[in-house]
């Protein structure tokens, strides 16, 4: 038994918040409610990283934002750790411009009344004086809420508290009402790791793992990561060891060559400990092509994520998370080759490759084909 400063039993609290789905275009882009269902599979002493006895709030479905505000304010009140993790989707009262987080039935001329104000979240736990806070985001911004987090460069956040997540920009079109990427890749860290990793090793995993949109805003941003020095970077592969945080941190700071030559090192490295056709393999050929992407080269990380979502075919089902990400990597860096001859030369094996998945939104396929229709009729 552990006990507080005060002589009380010491608890912690794990409170997991999901608002509204965010949705474009009829496709899903964050759905809250499947996020919430796969970490309540986890133990709370695995979320928390804490064995004390700890309590457990699922808030879903919610449309009184003072109903959130008093689960938020018991959970701050705990005398423990505590882990706050929300998911939906982001979106601004244009009359006040204040973000909020939407919660269900939010409208855009409603958010005044019933949505979750994103201040409240810092006033309640900036007041917590008791354990460690730790806050986890999964959101969507919409396109009233983009442009204002541009503004600010970040998330206003809770300054006593660890805080860590992604907001994926309006731009992006979801797949099916699945568990969104990033908050898949946290709960696989935690369930694959031997010992529980600290949250800033669990956030660095996910975010080197998730096929993240373009233009995702990462918090902490990955320039805040730690890196090696220099010399460490371009050492040989140690085993144990996860470069994948100082890859990204290394290609989102401009040096797109030190990243891409360190991350075929560690290629190399998978391919004579795992073999070629492994799935670490594969993994890492999809980090290369986002490697590439990042660096404005489309032409190799169209053909990249192509050959990585065909390899993904031949050993998972067309519908699995990981193809279909490939399959939107491969859609999305294609649409961004300006060079006529280049797009017109990959199209025809992605078309093969989007027509391999049935559950793919067909208005997809349809615009693909269309588009490389008009680059062969222009080019003959």
């Amino acid at each position: 038994m552990q006990i507080d400063g005060a002589g009380r039993q010491q608890r912690g609290h794990v409170l997991l918040i999901a608002g509204d789905a965010a949705v474009r275009r009829r496709a899903v882009q964050v759905a809250p409610s499947a996020n919430l269902a796969a970490l309540g599979v986890l133990p709370a002493s695995a979320l928390l990283n804490s064995r004390i006895p700890t309590d457990t709030t699922y808030l879903d479905g919610a449309r009184d934002p003072n109903t959130v505000l008093m689960r938020l304010r018991t959970a701050a009140a705990t005398p423990g750790p505590l882990l706050v993790y929300l998911s939906g989707r982001l979106t601004l009262d244009r009359r006040g411009h204040r973000l909020h987080l939407a919660l269900a039935g939010t409208t855009a001329s409603t958010v005044r009344y019933t949505a979750l104000p994103w201040d409240w979240l810092g006033t309640e736990l900036g007041a917590r004086s008791a354990g460690p806070t730790a806050v986890v985001l999964d959101l969507v911004a919409d396109k009233s809420a983009w442009p204002v987090l541009q503004e600010y460069g970040s998330l206003p956040a809770p300054p006593s508290a660890e805080v860590y997540g992604v907001v994926v920009p309006p731009a992006f079109v979801g797949g099916a009402d699945r568990v969104s990427s990033y908050t898949h890749h946290w709960i696989d860290q935690l369930r694959r790791s031997p010992t529980r990793p600290a949250n800033l090793q669990l956030h660095a995993f996910a975010v080197g793992a998730a096929a993240l949109p373009p233009g995702t805003l990462v918090l902490p941003a990955t320039r805040e990561l730690s890196a090696p020095a220099p010399q460490e970077q371009q050492a040989q592969p140690e085993q144990g060891s996860d470069p994948r945080p100082h890859i990204h941190a290394l290609a989102a700071g401009g040096r797109h060559q030190e990243a891409a030559t360190l991350a075929q090192a560690w290629e190399q490295h998978v391919l004579q400990t795992h073999g070629y056709t492994s799935p670490e393999a594969t993994h890492w050929a999809e980090i290369r092509a986002d490697l590439a992407r990042m660096a404005g080269n489309y032409r190799s990380a169209t053909q990249l994520w192509i050959n990585a979502g065909r390899t993904r075919l031949e050993h998972q089902p067309p519908d699995a998370p990981e193809v279909l990400a490939a399959a939107a990597g491969a859609l999305y860096c294609w649409t961004q080759l300006k060079d006529r001859a280049e797009a017109r030369d990959a199209g025809p094996e992605l078309v093969r490759l989007l027509r391999a998945l049935p559950s793919l939104e067909p208005r997809l396929l349809r615009l693909t084909q269309q588009r490389l229709e008009v680059l062969e009729g222009s080019m003959s």
